[in-house]
């Protein structure tokens, strides 16, 4: 056995081990890229529109472009990473190459807090979407929740053949939805009058024609969390290494035209969703159907049920693919012993990892129930959903700040791994996905509505991180992702003293 890192201890670990988890390759490039585009589209649909309040449309969509060149600095980084390492671990696994068993488990964490809570963000907007149905009251809330897991993680446990399968078809529907509203938009908008209708004070200003950066550029930047979402998630992709055909080949291709698409999409529904004329970017920023209150101003409220029912299409795509992601990051962790090992047992059957996503929702939900009880006199989008999205956001940007230093590091200490596919933007791109960040963090704890979910997270790490110190980093396995990073931690140490 290569030689061990300092202050960890590995279990050896039979055949049988590996065999009752073991994963089956079928995703090829457009399978890859709908399940990244397929994570992110509910931002479109919900969420990133409570940016308006913060900031206004101007402010909103200087926060979108930053956000934007933060994602494609991170997510050429991740291509690049993800072909030379293709396993299932994605940010953990180029952590633990770059930095170390510590940094490793860090940054899945990071990662565990992001894929743990943005279903739970989703699924939160897709109660409030079957709320507007149904007409249900906000204390039903909790049962679309409970009914919404239960079907997915169920859906996502009967094999990986249907979860792909299921996520092109809705991916592709939520795209459809997006460009039936985009069509049907353009003849009914009015910018001037509707999206740029915040005054400094957030309040609507009548006849609309306020200024650009309402909040200036502070609000501007306090919008950088829900820009967030108009694109969080597209990493998910390396998660799926060890279910692709062929990584090295189809995941940089499938997260690159990811990327695209969703630039695209994203820019479509900021510049028309706050212009349909009857809505407006101040009624929008403390919505929880912003897509719908579209459709509903374009064709009246007769249709509005019928329209409910084609916007969710859009949230289900992501809570679906997600879920996915969510069990795969668990997994991964699991399999290696940072996590208890039950965890990474897969389905029979289906070769799904089923205890990791079950075990997922249950923490997701449970989050979700402690903060619709303790909010109980405020059940709005922008208390519950609000304070979900910024915990989730929080895990992401510091998972993202990781993520980058180990491509900067593999970059300089480990040149001899081979890369099929090399970032555009190298260092540098890392470097601004770093920075911005940074800068969406500070953000965070800047805005008091949402910093005592920060501190929730905060807690998640301080538990997470003294059961590793305790337990287990004393049972780590030799998983694929361990094997490859003791291998070149010598190649480097040899690189170096050469």
């Amino acid at each position: 056995m290569e030689s061990q890192p300092a202050g960890v201890k590995y279990k050896k670990a039979d055949t049988t081990y590996f065999e009752q988890r073991g994963l089956r390759r079928y995703a090829g490039v457009w399978s890859l890229w709908a399940l990244g585009v397929g994570a992110v589209i509910s931002g479109h649909f919900s969420g990133w529109n409570l940016g308006l309040a913060s900031g206004g449309w101007g402010g909103m969509a200087i926060a979108t472009v930053l956000i934007a060149i933060m994602y494609l600095g991170l997510t050429f980084s991740i291509a690049e990473m993800g072909a030379a390492l293709p396993h299932t671990g994605a940010a953990y696994s180029f952590a633990r190459t770059s930095m170390g068993p510590w940094g490793g488990f860090v940054t899945g964490l990071c990662e565990n807090v992001e894929y743990v809570l943005t279903p739970a963000v989703i699924v939160f907007f897709i109660g409030s979407y079957l709320g507007s149905i149904f007409g249900t009251s906000a204390s039903f809330q909790p049962v679309w929740w409970i009914v919404g897991y239960i079907v997915f993680v169920g859906l996502n446990i009967i094999g990986v053949e249907l979860s792909f399968k299921v996520t092109v078809i809705v991916c592709l529907m939520a795209l459809a939805v997006l460009g039936v509203f985009w069509v049907s938009a353009i003849p009914n908008i009015d910018f001037m009058t509707w999206a740029m209708n915040i005054g400094p004070d957030g309040a609507a200003i009548e006849g609309g024609n306020g200024p650009f950066l309402p909040m200036g550029l502070g609000g501007a930047l306090a919008c950088l969390p829900f820009a967030v979402w108009l694109f969080l998630a597209i990493e998910q992709l390396p998660l799926a290494a060890e279910e692709s055909i062929a990584p090295q080949r189809d995941m940089p291709k499938g997260i690159i035209l990811g990327m695209l698409t969703l630039i695209f999409s994203a820019t479509m529904i900021l510049f028309l969703n706050p212009s349909v004329v009857g809505v407006g970017a101040a009624a929008l920023g403390k919505s929880g159907e912003p897509l719908l209150d579209g459709f509903r101003a374009i064709y009246g409220d007769t249709a509005a049920k019928l329209l409910a029912f084609v916007a969710i299409i859009g949230l289900i795509a992501s809570f679906h693919t997600i879920i996915f992601a969510q069990g795969r990051q668990i997994y991964s962790l699991s399999r290696a012993g940072y996590f208890p090992t039950f965890l990474s047992v897969t389905h029979h059957k289906g070769k799904t990892p089923h205890f990791a996503m079950i075990f997922g929702a249950c923490v997701g939900l449970a989050i979700m129930l402690f903060l619709f009880f303790t909010l109980e006199a405020d059940k709005s989008a922008v208390a519950i959903g609000g304070t979900l999205l910024n915990m989730a956001v929080f895990g992401a940007m510091c998972s993202y700040v990781a993520q980058a230093i180990s491509f900067i590091i593999l970059r300089k200490g480990h040149s001899y791994i081979e890369r099929p596919y090399v970032s555009p933007f190298g260092i540098p791109g890392a470097v601004a996905t770093i920075v911005i960040a940074l800068v969406t963090v500070y953000f965070q704890l800047l805005d008091p509505a949402y910093r005592a979910g920060v501190y929730g997270v905060a807690a998640w790490f301080a538990i997470g991180i003294a059961y590793f110190a305790l337990v287990g980093r004393h049972r780590l396995i030799l998983s694929p992702e361990e094997e490859f990073a003791l291998e070149h931690q010598e190649k480097a140490a040899t690189a170096v003293t050469v």
